[in-house]
C-alpha cells in the first residue's frame, strides 16, 4: 500500500535535512501515533512494516486515508537487509520500532526473536552506517534489559509493592543500574540496545536508546503478552475475563503515547546532547499503577471491571519497575503532561469505538 507520489519538494526536518522520516514498525501502536504527529506537522513519512501484527493493517489504512500522499506504506521486514537499505536510502531521520515484542513468544521461538530484534537492528545500523551522512536514529529498547530485578527489596503497601530503598521509591530505577538480560526477549532487545550504543561510539552514528516502560493510548491493540493496559480495557468492553499472573500487586509506571511522541521529537531535535546514551522513559513515580489498581480504575470508567483469574508468575516478570526519567528530562526539558486518569479515558473512548461489544442472547434463543 502506498500513498500517491507528489511533486512538491520534501520539507526539511529540525536538523535541516531533506527527505522523509522512516519509521520501522510504523504501523504499530507507537509508530502510528508518531507518524500521525509528524504528518500533521507537514513532514513526509515512510512507514516500513511487515503488517504481521493484529490491527496494524487497520492502522496503515487509517494513516493513508488521513494523510494521503504524504505517507508511504512500505511492506517490508527488518530481517531483509536489502529492503532495509532501500528504505533508509533517503531518510532524514529514523525511528526503529520494529520488533518481536513478547517475552512469551521469545520463549516459544528464541531464534525468530533473535532474528527480528537483534539481527534486524544490526541490518538497520549497517544501512545507516553506509550513508555518507548518516541520519539520526532513535531506538526503542525495553526495561527488560534490567532483568527481573529480584534483588530489589520490596514492601507491601495495600494493593501494590513499593521499594524499601527510599531513593528508588522517590525516583524509580535509573540508567546506572547494570543490565541483566533475562529471557530470550530480554537478550535480543538487550543485544540490539547495546549494538545501537556501540555504533554511536565506534562509528559515531547519531543514535540514542529509549528503555521504555508501559506505553498506552489510542491505536493500541493490546494482548495478554504485550500492551497490557489496553488488553485489560478491551476485555472489560468485551465482557471477558483477564488472567493475572502472580498476585496482581506488581507495579509499573505508565506513559501516555502523546507524551512519548513529545520525547521522541525532543530526542531527535537535541541529538547532539543525547547521542550515544540510553534513557529510561516512562511515566515515572508520578504515574504508577499495580495490576489490581488498574482493574479498579477500569471499573470507574466502564461501570464494571473484567473478572480475573490467577495463574503462576511468568518467567522474568518484574514485581516492581518504575522509570527514573531525570537524565532525559535534564538534557531535553521533557515532562509528561497526561495523567493516568485522563490518558485512560482517552484510550477507553478509542477502544469503545473499535471493539465489538458482547451481544446479549435472550433465554431460549440461539445466536448464529
Amino acid at each position: 500500500m502506498k500513498g500517491a507520489g507528489g511533486g512538491a519538494p520534501a520539507p526539511r526536518t529540525a536538523h535541516g535535512r531533506k527527505g522523509p522520516v522512516i519509521i520501522t514498525g510504523g504501523a504499530g501502536f507507537i509508530g502510528t501515533n508518531l507518524a500521525d504527529r509528524l504528518l500533521d506537522d507537514g513532514q513526509p513519512v515512510v512507514v516500513f512494516d511487515n503488517l504481521s501484527r493484529r490491527g496494524v493493517d487497520r492502522n496503515a489504512q487509517w494513516l493513508a486515508q488521513r494523510h494521503g500522499p504524504r505517507v508511504e506504506i512500505v511492506e517490508g521486514d527488518v530481517r531483509d537487509a536489502a529492503a532495509v537499505g532501500r528504505a533508509v536510502r533517503s531518510a532524514a531521520q529514523v525511528f526503529h520500532f520494529a520488533a518481536q515484542v513478547a517475552v512469551t513468544s521469545s520463549l516459544i521461538d528464541p531464534l525468530e526473536d533473535f532474528e527480528v530484534n537483534a539481527r534486524g537492528t544490526l541490518n538497520l545500523l549497517e544501512a545507516i552506517r553506509g550513508r555518507p551522512d548518516p541520519p539520526p536514529l532513535v531506538f526503542t529498547s525495553t526495561n527488560k534489559v534490567y532483568g527481573d530485578l529480584d534483588d530489589l527489596d520490596l514492601d507491601l503497601d495495600g494493593t501494590r509493592y513499593v521499594p524499601a530503598d527510599p531513593a528508588i521509591r522517590a525516583h524509580g530505577v535509573g540508567e546506572d543500574r547494570s543490565v541483566c538480560f533475562c529471557s530470550p526477549y530480554g537478550c535480543s532487545k538487550g543485544t540490539a540496545d547495546q549494538y545501537v550504543l556501540d555504533y554511536a561510539r565506534t562509528f559515531r552514528l547519531p543514535a540514542a536508546v529509549f528503555r521504555m516502560s508501559c506505553i498506552y493510548g489510542p491505536h493500541q491493540c493490546g494482548t495478554e503478552d504485550q500492551g497490557w493496559v489496553a488488553h485489560f480495557v478491551i476485555r472489560a468492553i468485551q465482557g471477558e475475563p483477564v488472567t493475572i499472573y502472580g498476585d496482581g500487586m506488581q507495579v509499573r509506571d505508565v506513559l501516555f503515547v502523546d507524551d512519548l511522541v513529545d520525547a521522541f521529537l525532543l530526542a531527535q531535535s537535541r541529538m547532539d546532547r543525547v547521542r550515544g546514551r540510553a534513557f529510561n522513559v516512562g511515566g515515572g513515580p508520578a504515574s504508577t499503577t499495580s495490576l489490581l489498581e488498574l482493574l479498579d480504575r477500569i471499573r470507574e470508567l466502564h461501570g464494571s471491571r473484567p473478572p480475573f483469574e490467577r495463574d503462576a508468575w511468568r518467567a522474568a516478570d518484574q514485581r516492581y519497575y518504575v522509570s527514573d526519567t531525570r537524565r532525559f528530562r535534564a538534557l531535553t526539558g521533557w515532562q509528561p503532561k497526561t495523567d493516568l486518569a485522563a490518558g485512560l479515558r482517552a484510550l477507553y473512548r478509542w477502544l469503545v469505538g473499535v471493539q465489538p461489544r458482547p451481544v446479549a442472547v435472550a433465554a431460549g434463543t440461539m445466536a448464529s
